[in-house]
Order: structure tokens, then sequence, then C-alpha cells
């Protein structure tokens, strides 16, 4: 019996410690897939793709309430004391997305590319957190038909030019989504469905994402593309459920500091204009920020300029309309 109780104890802590919830449609009791997990104080994370994720209080002991979203689906705000297994989200009708129907055919079209930025200088590049979203704006310069058939990410897979011998795998999610200009910010979200990708050590500095198959097409003020980390995957590229933040004691108190992620984005100063936008996605208001001085006085991208994020498109332009 002495030596059970050990072992009991053992498995009990690993249940306390990978606790998994799923998050589900009310009414076709179907995964919600990469939903949102807020914590209520600017911290949060993501269900994966089967709408699975963990939360303990050993991990989080300060965190009482859980803030569950999901796009097309309201809010839904649990005590920590009485979470179920399975978290229904009710469908907002009000945020249902259209569906837009398109005819596929042969169309004539010739290919544009607006040039990416790209650089391998790590102190001018941007750390990604699981908080923050960032969001480019592309005009659109023609009056023909406009689809874009990739996305080309900056990308630095080391993670300091100091160590850049030892570069070390990796293997990150990121969700894309579209913005409509909205006044010169990123406003409503487009009617697309996330594109969910991958990006590893062994990619190229100039990243490209075909999206040709979402069928995305360019308004006619422009829009917004944004990438948004969700985590380290596993050699299966599944959403690993680990601990997004780290716990650091200072004179103020225990402060909690957001994990960085790999691989780091690349700002630049040759592109003209503030083009790019960002918003940390725990907050409940989500605001967006454009990224200058009125952003940060501190920040040292901006103090040098590395105001935007030198994302590039490859265009399709159709002579048909």
């Amino acid at each position: 019996m002495k030596k059970l109780f050990p072992l009991l104890l053992l498995f009990l802590a690993q249940i306390v410690c990978s606790q998994t919830y799923t998050v589900l449609d009310s009414v076709q009791k179907t995964p919600i897939s990469y939903a949102t997990i807020s914590f209520g104080n600017g911290n949060g994370t993501f269900a994966d793709a089967d709408g699975r994720f963990q939360f303990s209080k050993k991990w989080y002991s300060d965190i009482d309430s859980l803030y569950i979203s999901a796009v097309g689906h309201k809010e839904k705000t649990i005590s920590t004391t009485s979470l179920d297994k399975y978290i229904l989200l009710v469908e907002d009708i009000a945020e249902l997305k259209e569906v837009y129907i398109t005819a596929e055919k042969k169309r004539k079209y010739k290919t544009k590319k607006i040039a990416s930025e790209v650089h391998n200088d790590y102190f001018k590049s941007w750390l990604p957190t699981v908080e923050s979203e960032i969001a480019v704006f592309f005009p659109r310069n023609s009056e023909k038909s406009t689809k874009i058939a990739s996305v080309y990410l900056p990308i630095k897979t080391e993670s300091s030019n100091r160590n850049s011998n030892s570069t070390g795998s990796f293997s990150t999610l990121f969700k894309m989504q579209f913005y409509e200009n909205d006044n010169g910010f990123p406003g409503k979200r487009l009617s697309y469905e996330d594109i969910i990708f991958k990006v590893t050590d062994k990619d190229k500095s100039n990243f490209e994402l075909n999206v040709s198959e979402h069928r995305v097409f360019v308004p006619k003020e422009g829009f917004f593309v944004s990438i948004q980390v969700l985590g380290y995957a596993d050699t299966k590229g599944k959403l690993q459920q680990t601990k997004k933040y780290s716990e650091i004691e200072t004179r103020k108190g225990i402060v909690k500091v957001s994990t960085t992620f790999r691989p780091l984005l690349p700002f630049t100063d040759k592109i003209s204009g503030y083009k790019t936008f960002t918003r940390r996605i725990f907050f409940k208001n989500r605001a967006w920020q454009r990224f200058d001085k009125e952003y940060s006085n501190n920040n040292n991208l901006i103090k040098n300029n590395n105001t935007n994020y030198g994302m590039g498109l490859k265009l399709h332009l159709y002579e048909d309309n």
C-alpha cells in the first residue's frame, strides 16, 4: 500500500497538468478548430484543429475565468472551477460568414508581383508571440479582377546573429486572415476561411504560401493580410498544447512574459508610409494599432524606422471582369 501511494499521487498530478477540453458547435456537435481561449488579462491560448486545448490551475494559478470565442459564434465565459469536458458555443447569426460561390472556368490573366523585403538582421526583426496579430495593407492598383495566387512572407529562422551556426529545429503553425479596408485601418474580417500553415527551420527566407485554391480576391478599396502565431507543431503538424508564458519574479511581483516563437519576422524601412498594424488578440476590444511612434516611443524597430513588415504578393489580374 505504501508503494502504491506515491504512484497514485504521480497519477493525480499528471491528470491535473494535462486536463483536456474540447470546444464544439452547440448544434452540429462538431469541433471548432483553433478557437481562442482568453484568460481575461491579455493572455490566452488556442484550441487545436480538433477543438481541443489544455488548461490547469498549476499552469495558470491566477486565472479564474476563461473566455472562449470563435468566428461565427457567441463568446462564452466559464469559471475555471466548473469547466466541462465539452464546451459548446452557440452560433451568432449576426457574424455568420457569407458564402461566395464562384464558377471555376479558364480565365486569361497576367501575373504581377509585389516584391517582399527580405533581410537577415535579428535586431530588425519582430519576435512573434501568440498574443499578437500583424496585418499589412495592400491597395488594388488595377480595375481588373485581382486574385491572390501567393503570399510572400519574409522569415528569419535563426534566433540570433550571435549564434547563427546553431539554428535548431522548429515547426510553427500560423493562421492567415483577411480584413477589409476601413478608412486605412483593418476593418471587418472578410468572408474567407482561415488559412492554417506551417513554417519550419528548413524553409527559405522568402517563404511562399500558395493560396490560389482559396480564391481570395482583392476588393476595390484594397485589403489587409494578417498572420498570427498559434504555437509550435508536433512531428505530425498538430498544434502542441504547451504553456505559452513564463513567470519572472520582479520587485513589483510576478510578471508573465510571453514565449517568443520562431521564425522571426523581418521588418523594414524600405516601404513608404505606415502599412503595418498590430493588435493583441486576447484583449476584449482587440483594437488595431498602426505600427508607428504613437504605438510606442521605446520600440527599437520604430526608433530605427523599421515600421513595416515586408510581406509581398503574387497576383493574377484577369482579362475578363
